[in-house]
């Protein structure tokens, strides 16, 4: 039996997110739906592993706003829904979030935003609460792993009271780090789907489920968010530790209530400084947060990323001003805390000690110095593309066609692993200077291609991934057919929403909960707008650079190229190599082969490594995934080949 179904009161080491997972489950969520995204993807991953044993429908969506599509169909039924995404997805999902959150909701049902402070695994630290406010939804933020659980099962609880979605936020550290949980009972009702619409308009559980009349509907809005006070004021999960009148009130939320505790207890201060831990951040218990700030002078909020719980308890107090008076406030606006990125307790620490103008013990200084010594023999790592990755191969294509082109053309990128190579030039060999959201690439290529009359000359190539086609080029791709926008659109097939731990997406015949479904064919996609299709793969760079080069030198509207190769790391090639690969100590010639170390310097595959004493390449047979492209580019042929295991 997984663990998720571990029985009542037993005490579980759980993933936050599969904390949260098992809390949907307590809850008895029916429906779960998401599009896979670090830090998210454990919690459907988690839930669609035991769909069968407890008879859920788990999805994963083409994109966020059709995942929160599908849950509320659930929540319009009757059943309890979970929709879960990454920061980056609430934008996405926020035009029909907007009109839902008008329109109202009848079976629980929460949306979970995973976020990265830090953006430890992103290619930014947005974050959603500000969505929560701009959207007039309630807001609830664990601060440890028992209350990922218990605060989603609530959550549930929340969203039928007021007949609305509730947001639950995590962030990394609690996401992907684990804790003891002790369990609750797992239901055992079978909820049955029934969508009735015949009733008055302004009736969210029998009328029709649509966000007008506009003013009445915002209306509703207000006053389901005054139950939500109420109910706020009285949340078990806000608590307060510290001094009846502490010197400092440190306001806090989510695991920076973790930060906060630890510093505090590193600087000694538990008799001086009390913590407020709110769960419910949006919208604020005003008596609650007024009964605290109260009682000290000096207010420090700890919180990630951006200053939510500072600017909306500040607003609080200035309606107050009476009972605020003489306070001061500390927090990312003063500079006390950093304004960007991830929290920790030495950061606290740090600003604790500027308010209480007191020191830590510091380390001696000889083991302080020892371990500066001992890192400075940590050899630099790169970020790059993993041995035998196909973006390395397929961006070496690329570089090499816009350099025999001759006209300076470049790459619009995106987001995925493919990112990287916009981050250093060892990955993406000089070629690609922009890089923004999910889609993104696809629609600043079509911009770039209308630009002639200004005199805009260079070629144009647009790069993507197989799941982010899906999710959000298909739209800027018909524009630019529609504008005949003169590129070149080249889809990294690697067979999987690879970044994420290759969840299926529509171009498999494989679903979320293992069952064979039909796949949507990229090519057949792009015929059908009119587009010119080829695929190719990219470990052949001879038959892929004679394509590219082609299509650059054609002119007319959008050409296509699909990339077709697995991920290295994904689980048909785990174990396997198709080749296996040696350099020849009698072919490498060294410095003395005036390529300038082409394979160790410029293709910079991890496999392969200048050994200094020898004066040659090697490689390293146990990085080494076997894709034998090296042999491809070494001039002297010197990288030997031979068929390998796959």
């Amino acid at each position: 039996m997984t663990k998720l179904l571990a029985p009542a009161k037993s005490k579980v080491l759980f993933l936050g997110n599969e904390a949260i997972a098992r809390g949907a489950l307590e809850a008895g969520v029916a429906v779960a739906s998401a599009y896979p995204g670090t830090p998210s993807s454990e919690i459907i991953e988690s839930l669609s592993g035991i769909a069968g044993e407890r008879n859920l429908y788990v999805e994963w969506s083409v994109n966020e706003k059709v995942a929160v599509e599908v849950a509320a169909a659930a929540s319009f039924s009757g059943l309890r829904a979970l929709v879960a995404m990454k920061q980056n997805g609430v934008n996405v999902a926020s035009d029909f979030l907007l009109h839902l959150t008008a329109s109202g909701t009848r079976g629980g049902l929460v949306l979970v935003s995973c976020e990265d402070p830090g953006a430890l695994s992103s290619v930014n630290e947005g974050e959603s609460r500000y969505f929560a406010r701009m959207l007039e939804m309630p807001l609830l933020e664990p601060a440890d792993f028992q209350e990922a659980k218990d605060l989603t099962k609530w959550a549930f609880d929340l969203s039928e009271t007021i007949g609305n979605v509730v947001m639950l936020r995590s962030v990394t550290r609690m996401s992907h780090a684990s804790g003891n949980v002790i369990c609750g009972k797992l239901p055992n009702r079978k909820p049955r789907a029934n969508f009735e619409y015949g009733g008055p308009v302004m009736d969210s559980q029998t009328g029709p489920m649509i966000s007008t009349p506009v003013v009445a509907k915002h209306l509703l809005i207000r006053q389901k968010l005054k139950t939500v006070e109420a109910l706020f004021e009285k949340s078990p999960f806000n608590r307060y530790a510290g001094p009846a009148r502490p010197e400092l009130l440190i306001i806090t939320s989510s695991a920076c209530f973790l930060y906060a505790t630890e510093a505090v207890g590193l600087l000694g201060l538990q008799d001086r400084v009390g913590i407020l831990k709110l769960a419910t951040t949006w919208p604020l218990p005003p008596r609650l947060v007024t009964k605290h700030l109260r009682t000290a002078k000096k207010v420090l909020f700890v919180e990630e990323v951006m200053s939510f719980l500072e600017e909306n308890v500040k607003v609080l107090a200035a309606g107050r001003p009476e009972q605020m008076r003489g306070k001061t406030f500390f927090g990312k606006y003063d500079g006390t805390l950093p304004a960007a990125g991830e929290l920790n307790p030495d950061i606290v620490a740090g600003a604790l000690e500027k308010i209480f103008k007191v020191r830590r013990k510091r380390l001696p200084a000889a083991y302080a110095a020892a371990v500066q010594k001992a890192g400075a023999l940590i050899p630099p790592r790169e970020q790059t593309f993993c041995a035998g990755c196909p973006h390395r191969a397929s961006f070496w294509n690329i570089a090499n066609a816009i350099a025999l082109d001759g006209r300076r053309g470049f790459v619009c990128g995106d987001i995925g692993c493919y990112s990287m190579a916009a981050l250093t030039p060892a990955n993406g060999y000089h070629t690609m200077p922009t890089l923004h959201s999910m889609g993104s690439g696809t629609g600043l290529a079509g911009g770039f291609s209308q630009l002639g009359q200004f005199g805009f000359d260079k070629p144009i190539l647009t790069v993507c991934g197989d799941s982010t086609f899906y999710h959000a080029v298909i739209p800027a791709l018909i524009n630019a057919q529609h504008h005949r926008a003169d590129i070149t659109f080249i889809v990294l097939d690697n067979a999987g929403t690879a970044m994420t731990g290759f969840q299926p997406h529509p171009g498999l015949e494989v679903s979320a909960l293992g069952e064979t479904v039909p796949a949507v064919e990229i090519a057949a996609i792009c015929s059908a707008i009119g587009a010119k299709v080829a695929i190719a793969d990219p470990f052949d760079l001879e038959n892929t650079g004679k394509i590219l080069t082609a299509f650059l030198r054609e002119k007319g509207p959008v050409k296509v190229l699909i990339l077709r190769q697995a991920c290295a790391l994904s689980p048909q090639k785990k174990g396997k190599k198709t080749f296996e690969v040696e350099v020849s100590e009698d072919l490498c010639l060294g410095d003395a082969c005036g390529c300038n170390r082409l394979c160790t310097r410029i293709f910079r595959c991890p496999a392969l490594t200048w050994d200094r004493k020898r004066k040659k390449a090697v490689v390293d047979r146990v990085v080494c995934a076997g894709c034998g492209v090296c042999a491809a580019i070494c001039p002297q042929k010197a990288i030997i080949k031979k068929q390998g295991t796959a």
